[in-house]
């Protein structure tokens, strides 16, 4: 059965609970707070409690009133970097300062003719802010006075294909299309591309390309690339065929375009980032959904050249996923233990690691993730900016909110996604339902 039909038929008339309950399934448990379970190094993993119907319960985006922001930690404040983005998802911030803003929405879908279960997948994705046409542009932002605001704004580059994750290196600015990783040559302060891209190699896409985001780093040496690409499904109820290459980090030869699995069975894989004291890379991933409220959590992990983290037949390690036909009994008895735990259905999305004591000494070791918030639990979990403090190169207690107050009565002012730090150590944050980047600095 086709899993995402009813779960928009659920979302647009509220009946996922009737539905579920006339099914036969599992009656869904109470939830218990976001902060209660689901984080840390051994997060609690309750019984699974698969059900027909999905609990479906998205916040509807309504953008920011004026005069309103985020509440910042405290001993932080937060200001508008720039505003009026068109769905600003991923950021890098360039040596001499500049910062570019992805703007960017998932790609148009490759077919023809009218269905019912287009109109609900669309009416859902409008209640989430997500139904918006992809602007395909990066768009660089200049503070050129110092004052936190962006008081420049140039168009970088456009006609992209749902670009994601970008990366300097060796005088190149590498973006990672839907579809392709491509490079344009850059130089110190230009403010928009010339040259067309060059096509490095292609990604895993095609009319389905489930999860469609892909971000990119660069390796010290500057020789090879690691580009995240998500599953086609949720735990492959499309069939393997189509994960080829997927859920997985790619390793991408500069000079060739040569590419290998580096890593996989990492779901959904997003914000990459070098660890500044143990100079391994890590990666924020989104996990299954479907198993009740508090499975499966998202995590952050490093990750290890060869090493399987799970999915589609485990997870969290090596607790079986039993909807997974067949199953692979091998793969799960290596299957890697993630390294943190980061909330069930988070959306953990961004990562980046803390630079100093710009933010003050509560956040001079660790790292900053922007969680883009539920839609698969029944109290909203997500839908904030976190920190995780680090100790020699590895995670040390538990998570401090950075960012939090996207979320009021089932509204969602915005949504965080990419985190960077900035030229100045401050942090800054894409909203792509708000249409800003805030930055949060020193109170």
């Amino acid at each position: 059965m086709n899993i995402a039909f009813p779960r928009i038929l659920a979302l647009t008339f509220g009946i996922s609970a009737v539905v579920a309950s006339c099914a036969g399934v599992p009656a869904r448990q109470p939830a218990r707070g976001e902060d209660a379970v689901g984080y840390g190094f051994n997060p609690a993993l309750p019984k699974p409690r698969p059900t027909v119907i999905p609990i479906v319960n998205i916040a509807d985006a309504t953008g920011w009133p004026k005069r309103r922001a985020p509440t910042p930690a405290r001993g932080l404040k937060v200001t508008a970097f720039a505003t009026r983005l068109d769905h600003p998802r991923w950021l890098l911030v360039l040596p001499n300062g500049d910062v570019l803003v992805a703007e960017s929405n998932a790609p148009a879908k490759h077919d023809e003719g009218f269905s019912l279960k287009k109109v609900f997948i669309g009416q859902a994705m409008k209640r989430a802010g997500a139904a918006t046409e992809s602007a395909n542009r990066i768009t660089l932002l200049r503070d050129k006075n110092g004052d936190g605001v962006a008081d420049l704004r140039s168009t970088f580059a456009e006609g992209l294909n749902s670009p994601f994750g970008m990366a300097l290196s060796g005088g190149q600015l590498f973006v990672a299309n839907t579809d392709a990783l491509v490079a344009f040559p850059y130089s110190d302060g230009q403010t928009r591309v010339k040259a067309k891209p060059q096509k490095i190699t292609d990604l895993p896409a095609g009319d389905l390309n489930h999860h469609w985001t892909k971000d990119v780093i660069a390796s010290r040496d500057g020789r090879k690339l690691y580009v995240t690409v998500g599953s086609n499904s949720n735990v492959a109820e499309n069939g393997m065929a189509v994960e080829e290459n997927r859920a997985a980090v790619l390793e991408v030869d500069k000079a060739s375009g040569r590419t290998r699995v580096f890593a996989s069975g990492l779901r959904n894989p997003n914000g990459l980032s070098w660890n500044p004291q143990s100079g391994a890379l890590w990666v924020a991933v989104n996990e299954r959904d479907e198993l009740g409220d508090d499975l499966v959590p998202d995590y952050m992990t490093s990750v290890r050249d060869g090493a399987f983290y799970g999915w589609p037949y485990s997870y969290f390690g090596q607790n079986v996923d039993t909807r997974v036909k067949p199953s692979r009994p091998d793969l799960v008895a290596r299957a890697v233990k993630p390294d943190y735990a980061l909330g069930a259905h988070t959306a953990s999305l961004g990562l980046t690691f803390s630079k100093g004591t710009s933010l003050g000494s509560p956040f001079a070791n660790g790292a900053f993730i922007g969680q883009h918030g539920s839609w698969n639990r029944s109290i909203p979990s997500g839908y904030k900016v976190i920190f995780v403090p680090f100790k020699n190169g590895k995670p040390n207690g538990r998570p401090r909110d950075v960012l939090t107050g996207f979320i009021a009565k089932g509204k969602a002012m915005g949504r965080p996604v990419g985190v960077a730090i900035d030229r100045k150590g401050a942090l800054l944050v894409a909203d792509d339902v708000g249409n800003v980047i805030w930055r949060v600095s020193r109170d």
